[in-house]
């Protein structure tokens, strides 16, 4: 299915579907109910297609950055808007559509509000069509284009604080990527960004087209079920994937550490527990006897067993009964920013699990464009 136009009772099953496929990252479900119903007070974000565009027009991408746990986080809805003038002005643009970077509980509608109150349209794609932890796995493979010039502009912080900040950073993708992310640090936690202008042609063929679509899909069938077991076996069922365990969370370690969640849980139910590494997103999943379940960027997702609700890694507590789901990344709509080798090397190093020996096939495979 693609979706054709916005409208306010789209919001739930989006914020949702983009939750379950942030795979533990990309925002709570309660922030993006927020800004994008938000969205829709203000004025009316629309939402157009690929075909709807010009070969040489140009997308720009929005995006949150920071750890969603962080504690002195505080982005305005305006700095999203901000973040997108800074770079209208910076460059001397004018950005045909807006695109958001993943899927999440925000991110999937990252871009809703800029959309109302500027009139920006926003497109059924994103440069991922699922969360990840780093911003070059974002990037579309824009690291890898020779003398590439990476502009980002960054917007955040507590107004009249030391934490206050706006910002335009310009040069190596991998260095401007870093920078941003140390300005969340600066900012409490937490920053809006744009970013990375492109033409369609190029977003074509680096995008995750219909990522949207996909997260409104998933959203559905969630909210298709009678009663929370239903729910999420309807999720399961949408993502051609599993349910792998329902237990309770016994081990949780979790801090924030240079702007990113790091962690992981400990999930139990009876003779059976699983270990999920947490990196913002789950990026592992092992069983008891040491045996690799899952290796990012397949999909796993925990949902609240009390509310059937799709729940982040930065909201699961320890004694939680949680049911995790997992899908292979081959039923994900990937940006090709997700098919170079060289953007995992962190990952193995944060997590310290090996994860190129279980994931070669994800760098010789095309980019998925629709579902």
């Amino acid at each position: 299915m693609s979706i054709k136009e916005l409208n306010s009772e789209m919001i739930e099953p989006l914020v949702i579907g983009g939750c379950i496929l942030g795979g533990g990252g990309g925002g709570a479900i309660n922030e993006g109910l927020k800004i994008a119903e938000l969205a829709f007070e203000v004025g009316t974000p629309s939402l157009i297609t690929l075909d709807e565009l010009r070969e040489e027009d140009i997308i720009i991408t929005v995006s949150a950055v920071g750890a969603p746990a962080a504690k002195n986080q505080f982005v305005q809805p305006m700095d999203y808007v901000e973040a997108v003038k800074l770079l209208e002005k910076a460059k001397e643009i004018s950005p045909m559509a807006l695109i958001t970077n993943e899927n999440g509980g925000i991110a999937t509608v990252n871009g809703f509000f800029q959309s109302a109150v500027t009139g920006i349209p926003v497109l059924d794609a994103s440069c991922n069509g699922r969360a990840h932890p780093t911003g070059v796995m974002g990037a579309m493979q824009l690291n890898e284009v020779e003398k590439y010039n990476s502009i980002q502009s960054a917007v955040g912080g507590k107004p009249n604080s030391d934490f206050r900040l706006r910002q335009i950073l310009q040069g190596n993708l991998n260095t401007s990527s870093h920078m941003v992310r140390q300005a969340s640090i600066s900012a409490g936690g937490l920053i809006a960004v744009a970013r990375n202008p492109v033409q369609k042609t190029y977003l074509n063929s680096h995008g995750a087209i219909n990522a949207l679509s996909h997260a409104y899909k998933i959203g559905l069938a969630h909210q298709s079920g009678k009663n929370n077991k239903e729910k999420m076996e309807n999720v399961a069922t949408a993502l051609n994937g599993e349910i792998i365990l329902s237990g309770e969370i016994k081990e949780l370690v979790f801090e924030t550490i240079d702007g990113f969640d790091l962690g992981k849980a400990i999930i139990q139910s009876g003779k059976e527990s699983i270990e999920l590494t947490i990196w913002n997103e789950y990026i592992t999943c092992e069983n008891l006897k040491g045996d690799r379940v899952a290796t990012f960027p397949d999909l796993l997702m925990t949902f609240d067993n009390e509310s059937g609700c799709p729940v982040t890694s930065a909201e699961i507590k320890k004694g939680q009964e949680v049911t995790v789901i997992y899908t292979s990344r081959d039923n994900l709509i990937l940006g090709s920013g997700m098919r170079l080798e060289s953007n995992y090397g962190a990952v193995e190093k944060v997590v310290e699990k090996e994860i190129l020996k279980y994931i070669q096939d994800v760098f010789s495979k095309e980019v998925l464009h629709s579902e």
